[in-house]
């Protein structure tokens, strides 16, 4: 199996060992307006280091879209930082399961989401998925909101 290429070299002097992805999509409605929230960060910095946010609509769309699409937006974010691991945390359990290969992706339109998700995760010698619960996601769940109260006004 052929290994896809890697957005850095692996020798680049600027690379982060890991880097922190935090992320989260919701609808008002199912399906309903949605928008998606993500924050990168280097967690070897204490606090750990903001380098870069998502808060953006993704218009019209059911819960588990967004949180794929969060996942996405905040895995392209994290590729400028050329981390040798990725932390992805969510508060979406059936997300993080189905990328660790626990759950089946049912959903026929979710399945595209997911290997795109699953593509970008390669990238990485070292993958860590956690669920985590909504009160440990409060900033990437404040971008959602910001994103889909702007929208609203």
């Amino acid at each position: 199996m052929n290994q896809p290429a890697l957005p850095f070299e692996p020798t680049d002097p600027d690379r982060l060992d890991e880097i922190l992805v935090y992320c989260d999509g919701g609808s008002r409605g199912n399906p309903g307006p949605s928008a998606i929230g993500a924050v990168v960060s280097d967690p070897a910095t204490s606090p750990p280091t903001v380098l870069a946010t998502v808060s953006e609509t993704i218009g019209v769309t059911t819960n588990n879209v967004a949180e794929y699409q969060a996942c996405i937006a905040g895995l392209r974010a994290a590729i400028p930082y050329h981390a040798r691991c990725v932390r992805l945390r969510a508060d979406s359990l059936l997300m993080i399961r189905q990328l660790r290969g626990e759950f089946r992706v049912r959903q026929a339109h979710l399945v595209p989401l997911h290997a795109e998700a699953r593509k970008l995760l390669q990238a990485y010698e070292e993958v860590d998925l956690q669920h985590v619960p909504r009160e440990q996601n409060v900033d990437a769940d404040a971008l959602v909101n910001a994103a889909l109260d702007a929208a609203r006004a």
